[in-house]
């Protein structure tokens, strides 16, 4: 797994060898990047379930002004802080060693909103669904954010969930992208 693009481009990233996190591979994540370079640029992003930190670590090579990692594993939050430190990325970087519930809870009250949030929780547990109808309850996505969920295609997300759309699915083997904005966005 490497960086795709940016200030850190070409750098290879660690990843954590356990069963219980499935890192973006290289061709979905560069499809992915393709799809919302536009939007990267200065922008606020979120991962709740970060993982090895790839995506995040992604938006802040291209540019992004702040990335906040959520991840509960904390052999996985070692990772990410060793990828930040290899990228000299780590100061625009923000880590929460907690779940996405407990975080999403707890960010109202900091009054933050982001302009992308990346979801790709464990396949087929409901987690992704309950993040989006919490990250809609809150409105923590800033008027123009989207949302982009990492899934396995036989998951079905809604095309619309409360003030939150499906704008977009793209589907690349045993993985699948679904990008969320809010409904008003495409009145």
């Amino acid at each position: 797994m490497r960086v795709i693009s940016g200030s850190a481009r070409g750098i290879k990233l660690k990843t954590i060898e356990e069963w219980t996190t499935r890192p973006t591979v290289d061709r979905v994540k560069e499809n992915l990047f393709n799809i919302i370079q536009h939007d990267i640029f200065n922008a606020t992003v979120l991962d709740l379930f970060s993982g090895s930190g790839s995506l995040c670590i992604e938006c802040l090579s291209r540019g992004a002004k702040k990335a906040y990692f959520v991840e509960k594993n904390p052999k996985c939050i070692t990772i990410i802080e060793e990828n930040l430190k290899k990228t000299h990325l780590s100061d625009n970087a923000v880590i929460r060693n907690t779940d996405y519930e407990n975080y999403l809870s707890k960010i109202v009250i900091e009054g933050l909103k982001f302009d992308i949030i990346f979801l790709d929780p464990p396949h087929k547990k409901g987690m992704g669904c309950i993040a989006l109808e919490k990250i809609q309850n809150n409105r923590i996505l800033t008027d123009n954010g989207l949302i982009v969920v990492e899934h396995h295609p036989e998951e079905d997300y809604e095309d619309k969930i409360g003030v939150l759309i499906k704008y977009k699915f793209k589907k690349y083997g045993n993985t699948a992208l679904s990008f969320y904005k809010y409904e008003e966005d495409f009145e």
